[in-house]
């Protein structure tokens, strides 16, 4: 990881669709269209998890970026799970005296090479006195949303060395009734204010696509899931189209049940450069008429772009081994309202003030001595 550039953590929650859950039926969560349901606990982002008792029950996640961090609970009632992050595999254990009371970090890994990973992990079960169960919470991973250094715009910049500031980032947020839009096939509107801006779009057309154009560096979609949603396709630009399941997370026959309003992570595309980018959304309602909602698009907009080289070797790690770590959570980015800011480290920004001014003192001095000579 570059700790010069500005880099951001996307939070995956257990409910985001980003997430493949190899078999649902093997893990119980809380329902959020139930009465009862506590989106607020502080035990749980946004109130829900995924727990399984099912030895081999397993789920994963693509991702693009240098780290990556899996929050869950630890306890006597949780025993061994097994990473596989890409050709490598990590076996650790949950287990502990007493259950902790909050999102703990159960595995970490921040040596990772700059470029596609995937991670699985399987729940192991009881090995000797543990127990049999494993509960996630949420994963996090960081990506670069603008490069690091300075960026000197003239040649007498270049030649005194004269920084300017580093690259910033803001984050911009489309609703889905911006012009920035276009669909076609049906579509109808919802009201919540669980929704951003109290609004959201949906349709239950087969083949019924909303497209977006933008420019920015990372997309993330975001809406809401319900039983009866299902497959929905999205293609950036000229890529090939990636298939998700838009069934909602507590899993289940198809029906108007376990809804999360919520906006949560339908797609997210990070590492691009600044030329004109479109995310094309298809719903494949199937003879069951499944709906797709969209909810908003948010676009992190940096100041300067330089999309990264990706590494293609084959172990995920810059060096030999992952490190594997476990501790308290810090307060993650809520999916809908990611992180619009990335820093260069105090020493950094000091040493980049310093260069400025004795640069400052060689520009005017050099501008003296050649009016002395006009």
């Amino acid at each position: 990881m570059d700790p010069k550039a500005v880099n951001t953590n996307v939070t995956i929650d257990d409910f985001d669709t980003v997430l493949v859950y190899a078999d649902q039926g093997q893990w119980t969560t809380p329902d959020p269209s139930a009465k009862d349901f506590n989106g607020n606990d502080p035990k749980y982002l946004r109130g829900t998890y995924h727990l399984t008792e099912v030895a081999g029950a397993a789920v994963s996640l693509n991702f693009t970026g240098p780290a990556i961090y899996l929050y869950g609970h630890t306890g006597p009632r949780f025993g061994s799970y097994e990473i596989q992050l890409d050709t490598q595999t990590i076996i650790q254990s949950a287990h502990g005296a007493e259950e902790s009371t909050g999102p703990t970090l159960l595995y970490g890994a921040e040596n990772l090479t700059y470029g596609n990973h995937q991670l699985t992990l399987k729940n192991l079960g009881a090995k000797g006195a543990e127990g049999n169960a494993f509960l996630l919470d949420f994963i996090q991973y960081t990506f670069q949303a603008a490069p690091a250094g300075y960026v000197a715009t003239s040649m007498f910049m270049r030649i005194l060395n004269i920084p300017f500031p580093s690259a910033t980032i803001r984050n911009v947020t489309f609703e889905e009734d911006n012009p920035a839009f276009s669909f076609t096939g049906e579509w109808g509107h919802n009201t919540s204010p669980a929704f951003s801006g109290g609004g959201t779009t949906y349709t239950h057309g087969d083949g019924a696509t909303a497209t977006f154009k933008f420019t920015g560096s990372a997309v993330y979609v975001l809406g809401d899931i319900k039983n009866d949603h299902r497959v929905y396709g999205i293609k950036l630009d000229g890529s090939a189209e990636q298939f998700y399941n838009g069934t909602s997370g507590c899993g289940g026959a198809f029906g108007l049940t376990c809804e999360q309003q919520v906006p949560i992570l339908k797609y997210f595309a990070s590492n691009l450069d600044q030329s004109e980018h479109t995310v094309v959304i298809t719903n494949y309602a199937g003879v069951n008429s499944s709906f797709f909602d969209l909810d908003s698009v948010v676009v992190t907009v940096p100041s300067v772009y330089e999309p990264r080289q990706l590494a293609d070797s084959g172990s995920p790690f810059v060096s030999t081994s992952g490190t594997a770590t476990t501790g308290t959570a810090g307060t993650p980015t809520v999916n809908g309202s990611p992180s619009s800011s990335g820093s260069v480290s105090p020493a950094n920004s000091a040493a980049g003030i310093g260069s400025f001014n004795s640069s400052l003192l060689l520009l005017l001095l050099f501008f003296s001595l050649f009016h002395r000579r006009l």
